[in-house]
Protein backbone atom coordinates (compact mmCIF):
# COMPACT_ATOMS: atom_id res chain seq x y z
CA UNK A 1 0.00 0.00 0.00
CA UNK A 2 1.27 3.12 -1.12
CA UNK A 3 0.38 5.29 2.02
CA UNK A 4 2.09 2.82 4.41
CA UNK A 5 4.60 3.96 6.93
CA UNK A 6 7.95 2.45 7.09
CA UNK A 7 10.64 3.24 9.28
CA UNK A 8 14.16 4.72 7.61
CA UNK A 9 17.45 5.40 9.04
CA UNK A 10 20.42 7.73 6.84
CA UNK A 11 23.38 7.28 8.41
CA UNK A 12 26.55 7.97 7.13
CA UNK A 13 30.26 7.53 8.89
CA UNK A 14 30.04 10.90 10.52
CA UNK A 15 26.41 10.83 11.98
CA UNK A 16 22.97 9.74 11.86
CA UNK A 17 21.46 11.80 9.31
CA UNK A 18 17.99 11.28 9.46
CA UNK A 19 15.54 8.55 11.41
CA UNK A 20 11.88 8.85 10.87
CA UNK A 21 8.75 7.35 8.96
CA UNK A 22 8.32 7.17 5.32
CA UNK A 23 6.26 5.93 2.79
CA UNK A 24 8.39 5.82 0.10
CA UNK A 25 11.81 5.62 -0.76
CA UNK A 26 13.97 5.57 -3.80
CA UNK A 27 17.77 5.00 -4.48
CA UNK A 28 20.10 4.60 -7.19
CA UNK A 29 22.23 0.99 -6.68
CA UNK A 30 24.92 -0.21 -8.67
CA UNK A 31 22.00 -2.53 -9.90
CA UNK A 32 20.07 0.35 -11.16
CA UNK A 33 17.19 2.66 -9.25
CA UNK A 34 14.99 1.02 -6.68
CA UNK A 35 11.83 2.28 -5.24
CA UNK A 36 10.86 0.80 -1.49
CA UNK A 37 7.33 0.43 -0.25
CA UNK A 38 5.73 -0.67 2.55
CA UNK A 39 6.48 -5.06 3.12
CA UNK A 40 9.16 -4.76 0.51
CA UNK A 41 10.94 -7.92 1.06
CA UNK A 42 14.25 -7.92 2.40
CA UNK A 43 17.19 -6.53 0.17
CA UNK A 44 20.57 -5.51 0.26
CA UNK A 45 22.34 -3.34 -2.22
CA UNK A 46 24.94 -1.16 -3.27
CA UNK A 47 24.47 2.64 -3.32
CA UNK A 48 25.91 3.74 -6.93
CA UNK A 49 29.02 5.74 -6.66
CA UNK A 50 27.50 9.66 -7.15
CA UNK A 51 24.08 9.03 -5.93
CA UNK A 52 21.02 9.95 -3.84
CA UNK A 53 18.62 8.88 -1.84
CA UNK A 54 14.94 10.09 -1.68
CA UNK A 55 13.01 9.83 1.20
CA UNK A 56 9.27 10.71 0.68
CA UNK A 57 8.09 11.31 4.68
CA UNK A 58 4.35 10.75 6.05
CA UNK A 59 3.33 14.77 6.04
CA UNK A 60 4.32 14.55 2.46
CA UNK A 61 7.96 15.98 2.74
CA UNK A 62 10.45 14.96 0.52
CA UNK A 63 13.62 14.83 1.74
CA UNK A 64 16.62 14.00 -1.04
CA UNK A 65 20.84 13.45 0.15
CA UNK A 66 23.87 12.85 -2.54
CA UNK A 67 24.89 10.16 -1.35
CA UNK A 68 28.71 8.41 -1.79
CA UNK A 69 29.27 4.50 -1.60
CA UNK A 70 27.38 2.22 0.43
CA UNK A 71 24.85 0.28 0.62
CA UNK A 72 21.06 -0.19 1.71
CA UNK A 73 19.19 -2.61 3.42
CA UNK A 74 15.60 -3.42 3.65
CA UNK A 75 14.37 -5.64 6.39
CA UNK A 76 10.72 -5.72 7.74
CA UNK A 77 9.61 -2.86 8.48
CA UNK A 78 13.04 -0.93 8.16
CA UNK A 79 14.63 0.87 5.36
CA UNK A 80 18.30 1.63 6.77
CA UNK A 81 20.76 3.50 4.44
CA UNK A 82 24.48 3.21 5.20
CA UNK A 83 26.41 5.69 3.30
CA UNK A 84 30.21 6.74 3.30
CA UNK A 85 29.39 9.89 3.05
CA UNK A 86 25.92 12.02 2.74
CA UNK A 87 24.81 15.26 2.66
CA UNK A 88 21.16 17.33 1.94
CA UNK A 89 20.49 18.71 -1.41
CA UNK A 90 18.67 21.45 0.47
CA UNK A 91 22.29 22.60 1.93
CA UNK A 92 23.85 22.19 -2.13
CA UNK A 93 24.94 25.41 -3.53
CA UNK A 94 24.42 24.65 -7.19
CA UNK A 95 26.86 26.85 -8.83
CA UNK A 96 29.72 25.72 -6.82
CA UNK A 97 28.95 21.86 -7.74
CA UNK A 98 28.79 23.07 -11.52
CA UNK A 99 31.91 25.06 -11.26
CA UNK A 100 33.62 21.76 -9.75
CA UNK A 101 32.20 19.61 -12.85
CA UNK A 102 33.60 21.89 -15.53
CA UNK A 103 37.02 22.24 -13.96
CA UNK A 104 37.17 18.20 -12.37
CA UNK A 105 38.68 15.25 -14.32
CA UNK A 106 35.67 13.37 -15.25
CA UNK A 107 35.08 10.54 -13.03
CA UNK A 108 37.62 11.57 -10.48
CA UNK A 109 36.26 11.84 -6.65
CA UNK A 110 35.55 15.57 -6.96
CA UNK A 111 33.55 14.64 -10.05
CA UNK A 112 31.69 12.61 -8.54
CA UNK A 113 30.87 14.33 -5.92
CA UNK A 114 29.50 17.43 -7.76
CA UNK A 115 27.39 15.58 -9.82
CA UNK A 116 26.11 13.03 -7.17
CA UNK A 117 24.93 17.10 -5.79
CA UNK A 118 23.53 18.05 -8.69
CA UNK A 119 21.59 15.57 -9.03
CA UNK A 120 20.09 15.41 -6.00
CA UNK A 121 19.19 18.98 -5.91
CA UNK A 122 16.72 17.95 -9.59
CA UNK A 123 15.46 14.58 -7.89
CA UNK A 124 14.85 17.10 -4.98
CA UNK A 125 12.75 19.87 -7.70
CA UNK A 126 11.30 17.19 -9.19
CA UNK A 127 7.02 17.49 -8.82
CA UNK A 128 5.89 13.77 -7.05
Amino acid sequence: MPDTPFHVELVAVESRIYSGEATFVSAQTTEGAIGLLANHEATLGQLAPGGYVAIDEVDGNRRVAAVQGGFISVTGEVVTILAESAEWARDVDEAAERSVLESAEKGSVEYLRAESRLRAVEVLQQVK
